[in-house]
């Protein structure tokens, strides 16, 4: 008997639980839906996926089947084609993955067949962390704590090689990598690889975990895991990540650890609340205070391309036309600015890196700019206003990451700022107060 293993968000054949299921079987079969939602996905996000399909398939010795159509047709159909009863596959938690597996287990199940879950993309699924009289955790802190009592399992070992039955596939993989920039520095085949996934984490905490709580904001550092792209696709499990960080006995070590548990978080604030993938969990300012017409669509247009004056936000939005990523530290600075210097709606924001990022990720983009926006769990007081000009000073003291992603800073052609950073605050201050005034009314 064949079972089949539906390849999701966890494109690897390291600590992958559902597909050591398939594998008890004897020898699995494997498929990828290439469905028609990836046409919404940025040519350059489509082109890393199809290159880490590429890695995938070669990991599984050419047996991973990539089928296009919607994931139930697909699945189905490569169930059929091994005669396979059950099919495994990792259990996703956002509205859209739960649709999704929603329509693949009824579509088996018609066909007589069977879906079977085994593992997550998180070290702990969400809804499992709660408290003692099981409701939610609405602050992070106190999530985190919980988060690590209930601990995770160990990494699971890494698939059989040679325990694999060759799927059909009817899609072109190089054609697709085809779309991706050709001057984007990730479209090298080695650096979508899995196991230059968990190279990198290795060196990682060798080498820079030592001073990660220190080194972390500095976006002229590579101070960071750079291991984001390689979450989001599934290369590599949280939870391979904490095993390792987990031998380190030291404060830098927890801090990296408390970083993974605000993604659970956001993932767990997105599963009880889809709504929040769309609108703000809580109101901060009446919505007459938000930006509308030409004007705004001028000022959007300005932050988007990275002309606004500000140099920082300025090398962030290119840094992430370039290469579809953003540091950390900048992706809240260039949030702020949108959101309470150009008075624009975190929504606006949150959709064009939907399109941008290379490491997009739902939960993680929408609650990261509901948190910079004051509108979700624990957010950021909405009047805390990030200075752009003080953050740069703070985090790129030398100019070198500016430098880097606006060569003509230091020259006439560099733009003055769009809008008076010290005005836009006060404005914003004043919205606030009057959403305060009028959340108060009886």
């Amino acid at each position: 008997m064949t079972d089949l293993w539906w390849a999701r968000r966890d494109l690897r054949i390291h600590d992958n639980p559902a597909l050591l299921e398939a594998q008890q079987s004897g020898r699995a079969a494997a498929v990828f839906a290439w469905t028609p939602a990836l046409h919404f996905w940025s040519g350059r996000r489509r082109a890393h996926l199809a290159r880490v399909l590429w890695s995938l398939r070669h990991d599984t010795g050419g047996a991973l089947g990539i089928r296009r159509g919607t994931a139930a047709d697909a699945v189905v159909a490569a169930a059929r084609e091994h005669g396979s009863q059950v099919v495994w596959a990792s259990q996703e938690y956002s509205p859209a993955g739960i649709r999704e597996q929603r329509e693949v287990c009824r579509a088996l199940e018609s066909d007589g067949r069977e879906l079977r879950f085994e593992g997550s993309p998180y070290a702990v699924a969400p809804g499992r962390v709660t408290k003692a009289d099981g409701s939610e955790y609405q602050v992070f802190t106190p999530f985190s704590r919980a988060w690590r009592e209930h601990s995770w399992r160990r990494p699971a070992a890494p698939a059989n090689p040679d325990a694999w039955v060759t799927t059909a596939s009817d899609v072109d993989l190089d054609q697709q990598a085809a779309h991706g920039d050709a001057e984007d520095p990730l479209a090298q085949p080695w650096e979508f690889t899995e196991a230059k996934a968990l190279e990198r984490l290795d060196r990682f905490i060798e080498t820079r975990l030592a001073t990660y709580a220190d080194d972390r904001d500095r976006p002229d550092r590579d101070a960071t895991s750079g291991l984001s792209v390689a979450l989001a696709f599934g290369q590599i499990h949280p939870r391979t990540m904490l095993a390792a960080s987990g031998q380190i006995t030291s404060a830098q070590a927890r801090k990296f650890e408390s970083e993974v548990a605000w993604r659970e978080f956001h993932a767990d604030v997105l599963f009880r609340h889809p709504r929040a993938g769309r609108e703000s969990l809580k109101a901060v300012i009446p919505e007459d205070a938000w930006a509308t017409g030409p004007d705004a669509d001028h000022l959007f247009r300005s932050w988007r391309d990275g002309h606004t004056g500000y140099p920082l936000v300025d090398a962030g939005m290119r840094q992430l036309a370039a290469t579809g990523t953003m540091h950390n530290r900048v992706r809240m600075v260039v949030a702020s600015f949108l959101i309470k210097d150009l008075h624009l709606p975190w929504q606006r924001g949150a959709e064009y890196f939907r399109r941008a990022l290379l490491d997009y990720d739902h939960a993680q983009n929408q609650l990261n700019w509901q948190w910079v926006a004051g509108t979700g769990r624990d957010g950021a007081p909405y009047f805390r206003v990030f200075n752009p000009t003080s953050q740069a000073h703070k985090f790129d003291p030398d100019s070198a990451y500016v430098h880097r992603w606006v060569a003509e800073v230091d020259t006439p052609a560099y733009p003055s700022p769009i809008v008076d950073h010290a005005a836009e605050r006060e404005r914003t201050l004043a919205d606030f107060q009057r959403g305060k005034a009028l959340s108060s009314c009886p």
